[in-house]
């Protein structure tokens, strides 16, 4: 095994994440990278020795910048907000560093747009992070489908949707503002990348767009909200399969409803993130009155399971979505093999968020460009 030097930008929720999965994944998957935390930075100098502490660096960085252009770094996992992302990804690829990013691939479809330009050239090891696709039960769907076990698909319906801003009572913060920060571009790409990782390409779709609570609470008085609460999109695909796509940070009750149902013509699909170890399949077969919906529990016979446990309906869990990124992304720099999702599979989520942007505004359907 070989160690490699791991910088980390941005310590917050998704920081801390890639932090413990990096130094769990050596120990799940046996990866032949074994990462070493090697310098972190954050907001500010102060933050950044708080996460070092915390999360087992060797040293913290002052800023971005010097973790990127340090050394003993060798590759470069980005979790700070959007609008910093190109730069820190530029700036790694100029240095022949690999990179990993969190979603979405950056603040603007021209962030996405040259951020796959500099990988590209580059030719370095790149990877977009879509964590929640990864589940086993999402993997076991993805085999199920490619298996041909529902037949041909002809329907897809999926949501992302959650209640953190349902309360119309609570304050405006840094979600409320800027388009980068709305659902479209908050929770909108994981379902997009779902539907695309389980149906496909989208080919043309027809978008709504709106804001629930147009104002909050604010330190001076009533603050506008400038950015989307909720959306929806109908699609269609490249496969000739319609859809349904449905996004809400208003959706009171819902806490991780990244949910879909997929019919075809020999069966069906359901899964809900809230209950992330069942798949429910249907099969149109045997007779009628025996026929439903038949719940599996994932366990080690379903990708990227054992590692982590060796009992069946045990469960998997959020953060083992992430080591199980870190494995992919540690495998794609071992082996100077892309890795699903990259640069580009980011970009052609982004290229849908923005198409839904313009269908909103004209009211008509518009065809999504194609790579």
């Amino acid at each position: 095994m070989t160690e490699i030097g791991i910088g980390l930008i941005g310590g917050g929720y998704m920081g801390k994440a890639h932090a413990v999965a990096m130094s769990a994944v050596g120990a799940v998957f046996d990866t032949e990278l074994r990462p070493r935390l090697e310098m972190i930075a954050a907001s500010s100098p102060a933050s950044a020795e708080r996460y070092r502490q915390a999360y087992g660096f060797a040293r913290a960085g002052s800023d971005w910048r010097g973790v990127v252009e340090d050394q003993a770094v060798e590759a470069i996992v980005i979790a700070s907000p959007q609008n910093t992302h190109r730069a820190i990804a530029e700036a790694a690829f100029a240095k022949g560093k690999p990179v990993f990013c969190e979603k979405p691939l950056g603040a603007s479809l021209d962030d996405g747009m040259a951020m796959v330009a500099a990988a590209e050239a580059s030719g370095v090891t790149n990877m977009i992070g879509f964590n929640y696709v990864r589940t086993p039960a999402t993997q076991l769907v993805r085999k199920l489908l490619a298996d041909g076990v529902i037949g041909d698909v002809t329907w897809f319906r999926g949501e992302h949707t959650e209640d953190f801003l349902a309360d119309r009572d609570l304050e405006a913060n840094w979600r409320t503002s800027g388009r980068a920060n709305g659902t479209m571009g908050d929770l909108a790409p994981h379902m997009v990348n779902c539907a695309m990782a389980l149906m496909g390409p989208i080919e043309k779709l027809s978008a709504q767009i709106e804001t629930i609570h147009e104002t909050r609470p604010g330190p001076d008085g009533p603050a506008s909200v400038d950015n989307d609460d909720q959306a929806q999109m109908m699609v269609r695909f490249v496969n000739g399969a319609s859809g349904h796509l449905h996004f809400s940070r208003t959706a009171t009750g819902r806490k991780m409803g990244y949910a879909y149902e997929i019919h075809g013509t020999k069966g069906a699909i359901r899964f809900d993130q809230e209950d992330q170890n069942a798949v429910w399949l249907y099969k149109a077969e045997g007779p009628q009155a025996t026929r439903g919906f038949t719940k599996i529990l994932t366990g080690p016979e379903h990708p990227d399971y054992l590692p982590f446990c060796q009992g069946p309906g045990h469960g998997t869990g959020y953060q083992d979505q992430i080591i199980i990124e870190a494995r992919d992304f540690l495998h794609a720099i071992a082996t100077q093999t892309p890795v699903w999702p990259t640069f580009r599979d980011g970009l052609a989520v982004s290229r849908v968020i923005d198409t839904a942007f313009a269908s909103a505004e004209t009211g008509r359907w518009l065809s999504v460009p194609q790579d």
